[in-house]
């Protein structure tokens, strides 16, 4: 049985990944990104990514966080319907409520 789930707030941008496919991500804040390595590097799937929960304005979806070694950090992408949805592009400010899924 797993424990409570892990609930997280934080405030960050929106950042577009040039390449042959246009991809946009927000990088998590290092305290939530330490976080979530700790309690959940065990249970992470493929590639190191985490099943997650998201919030971002009133747009709710179910995706992967995925490691960024680079940067230190997880990367949370954000599809074009939920940029759509919240009026988000490339430096848009944005909190995010995310739930570290079992």
């Amino acid at each position: 049985m797993s424990g409570p789930a892990s609930t997280f707030r934080f405030t960050a941008k929106v950042w577009e990944h040039h390449g042959p496919a246009s991809w946009f991500f927000v990088s998590l804040p290092e305290q939530e990104a330490d976080e979530i390595e700790a309690t959940r590097a065990d249970g992470a799937r493929g590639f190191g990514s985490v099943r997650v929960a998201v919030r971002i304005g009133e747009t709710r979806w179910e995706t992967s966080l995925f490691p960024d070694s680079k940067r230190a950090t997880y990367l949370l992408p954000v599809k074009k319907a939920v940029r759509r949805a919240e009026d988000l592009g490339d430096g848009s400010t944005v909190v995010v409520d995310l739930e570290v899924l079992a």
